[in-house]
């Protein structure tokens, strides 16, 4: 089981994956990532064009509701900590979120594994659901959308696919 923060569904929209990752894994996430995504459709921006992908597919991921977090650092924002309180609470396997500069701290909060949205389409990879030549062209595609090329997490993505 994974549960999913805002960024990471943006992402997984942004490169056209939310579809197939719903497919191959047991999905959560929180009523307020969902407010987030709900605010950040209203962007006329390639987020704001993402985020509708997710809100029609919510059929396909379980929402929970959570009480408001209690945890907000410099670092962890309110979407966040709500999906910290989730695995807390369920047994997740994973924590997906794109947002690197609060990666170490969620990792010490939480048993679950705090991957980057990327390990997915790798993981799509090698459950034979993309092919590995697809997985980087979303990638690229995903760099270019969401303004990672050259960026710390554009460089992690493309590590994935080195190993």
């Amino acid at each position: 089981m994974i549960v999913i923060d805002t960024s990471a569904f943006i992402s997984l929209a942004t490169a056209e994956t939310v579809d197939v990752v719903l497919e191959e894994y047991d999905v959560h996430t929180t009523e307020i990532i969902l407010e987030e995504l709900a605010e950040t459709s209203e962007y006329d921006d390639g987020h704001g064009y993402a985020a509708p992908d997710v809100l029609k597919a919510k059929q396909e991921y379980t929402i929970h509701d959570t009480s408001e977090p209690e945890l907000e650092t410099s670092r962890i924002d309110r979407g966040e900590a709500s999906c910290v309180d989730l695995c807390r609470e369920l047994p997740a396997d994973f924590l997906i979120t794109d947002d690197l500069r609060a990666l170490p701290e969620l990792q010490n909060l939480i048993e679950a594994r705090v991957a980057i949205s990327p390990i997915l389409l790798k993981a799509l990879v090698n459950r034979n659901r993309l092919t590995e030549r697809e997985a980087k062209r979303r990638v690229e595609s995903l760099a270019e959308n969401r303004d990672w090329l050259g960026s710390p997490i554009y460089r992690r993505a493309q590590d994935l696919f080195s190993e």
